[in-house]
């Protein structure tokens, strides 16, 4: 058991106006399952290069513990090699039957670690690093996103086995892989970093408290601030009409101000003095309340403006199956459901069941010619599928790599007014120097709010959002789920979040009884 100490951290990109870290000390055990917790471009990533040494930064990081770093980079090229031969070059120290036996832990076969890379889901070739990675013995792990792309049943084997594991830094969105997983967090706040014990639900509690009492204390700074500044005022306006009155008069015409000046003059310095003391006060007070607000969370009101179809059922699936052209066998068969006006609709089923494919289907049916559309996407229908006429659809696609460009061209491409998307874009919390960047040096998060920013200023009748929260920080999916919960679209929804499907799901269509 050691430390790793970090001192005085300060960091920067270069041609970035803004530090990510700076000026930070803290220390965290290399015996803890320590949660790394922060919103989209604070810094996450970021500070694991920087215990692996990739960047330089001024300050000091202190550490007697090697670190290792999930996911690992593969190479095109590299796809056609498995993961034995590739763990050679990940983790050159690593023993087979180590990695084997965290294979087994992880509840997969043996021989997945034999088979070429690239004909493995992503569930397994993320069970297949992870098991490299914690095939040694005296590294300290830095798990980065985990999660992403996979399944529930991928989800939660990744974390039942992580929550038997310590040793480990994790970076994620999912609450509750983070609940179930680490029992301190280090949190990159707004402006500050803090190190807690306890999971994310416990420091959330702390926090909402913490920022509770900071708002009431700001309250009452300002009150006392604004009491202070009319006395103030008062005083002042009581010593100016003071001090206009020791001159001016005639002795003769006004022989009763004899002996009146002296007196006057001494309580008119007295007066200012204590105008001055109030202002020196009005002063510390204002320091006092900087820095109260400075790590709040404000989660923004985000708004959606969803049309009214004049159908009730918009989606109706009867016995309905896919199948692509060529395959031996559906994709699923047999598929029975329907959607309803302000019904949220999420499909539920392992990677390669068929949701996306028949998110593929519905919106091929709100085309013109819809045999066609389905025939273009490869695709062979039986049963029924039946889509209400005339309904517009708002889309959160699941691929961001079409994102290139800049925000006007991406706005004059889809229709949106570019301040109202600014706008947007600022309420998820992403800053205004993102704007003059190519969407293509966009984080994975922010490409993602994008896509989500545009699909919220579209009318529709019906939101299709397939995996819409991939690297979306923790702050946001709150924000978004208080968002759906006022407005009520009808939506059909893909997402592997269980906080999320739970708060916002009014039906769950299961495909693995549909499944071939």
């Amino acid at each position: 058991m050691s430390q790793i100490d970090v001192n005085d951290l300060t960091f920067y990109y270069e041609g970035s106006p803004d530090y990510i870290f700076e000026h930070v000390s803290f220390s965290v055990d290399t015996d803890w399952k320590l949660g790394l917790i922060g919103r989209n471009g604070k810094g996450k990533t970021t500070f694991l290069r920087l215990l692996l040494g990739s960047c330089e930064y001024s300050g000091s990081i202190r550490a007697d513990t090697a670190f290792d770093y999930f996911p690992y980079p593969v190479r095109g090229e590299e796809m056609e090699r498995c993961g034995a031969e590739l763990s050679e070059s990940w983790k050159p120290d690593c023993e087979s039957w180590r990695v084997l036996r965290e294979l087994d832990r992880l509840e997969l076969d043996a021989e997945v670690f034999y088979r070429p890379f690239g004909t493995l889901s992503h569930g397994e070739r993320t069970k297949v690093m992870l098991a490299v990675l914690f095939s040694g013995e005296h590294d300290f792990l830095l798990v980065d996103e985990p999660t992403s792309h996979l399944d529930q049943a991928s989800r939660e084997s990744v974390k039942a086995y992580l929550a038997g594991k310590k040793g480990f830094i994790l970076v994620s969105h999912d609450r509750d892989l983070l609940d179930a997983c680490v029992d301190h967090v280090l949190v990159l706040n707004r402006k500050t970093i803090e190190v807690q014990s306890g999971n994310f639900s416990s420091w959330w509690e702390n926090k909402r408290r913490k920022d509770a009492c900071s708002r009431a204390e700001n309250e009452k700074h300002l009150k006392e601030i604004a009491a202070l500044r009319k006395a103030a005022a008062r005083s002042r306006q009581w010593a100016d009409k003071s001090e206009r009155s020791k001159i001016g008069f005639d002795p003769v015409k006004e022989p009763d101000h004899k002996g009146k000046r002296p007196y006057i003059g001494t309580k008119t310095k007295k007066m200012q003095s204590r105008v001055r003391q109030m202002e020196q006060r009005i002063g510390r007070e204002i320091e006092e309340k900087e820095g109260l607000l400075q790590d709040v969370e404000e989660i923004a009101s985000l708004k959606l403006m969803p049309l009214t179809h004049h159908k009730d059922c918009l989606i109706r699936a009867e016995g309905y199956g896919l199948q692509y052209a060529g395959a031996p066998e559906p994709v699923f068969d047999r598929l029975s459901f329907s959607l309803h006006r302000e019904e949220r609709v999420f499909l539920s089923g392992g990677n390669g069941c068929g949701k996306s494919s028949f998110i593929k289907a519905v919106l091929a049916g709100c085309t013109e010619d819809r045999e066609q559309a389905v025939r273009d996407k490869g695709l062979q229908e039986k049963g029924i599928l039946e889509t209400a006429s005339g309904m517009v659809i708002s889309c959160v696609e699941q691929d961001t790599s079409f994102l290139k460009g800049g925000i006007r061209e991406f706005c004059e491409r889809r229709g949106l007014e570019e301040h109202l998307f600014c706008a947007v874009l600022r309420q998820l919390d992403m800053e205004r120097a993102q704007f003059a960047k190519p969407m293509e040096d966009y984080s994975e998060g922010q490409k993602k709010k994008v896509l989500l920013a545009s699909s919220l200023l579209t009318p529709a009748h019906l939101y299709i959002w397939d995996e819409p929260l991939n690297y979306i920080d923790v702050f946001s999916r709150m924000q978004i789920e208080k968002l759906l919960l006022s407005s009520r679209p009808t939506m059909l929804v893909v997402e592997h979040d269980v906080r999320f499907r739970e708060t916002i799901a009014t039906k769950v269509v299961d495909f693995a009884p549909f499944f071939k």
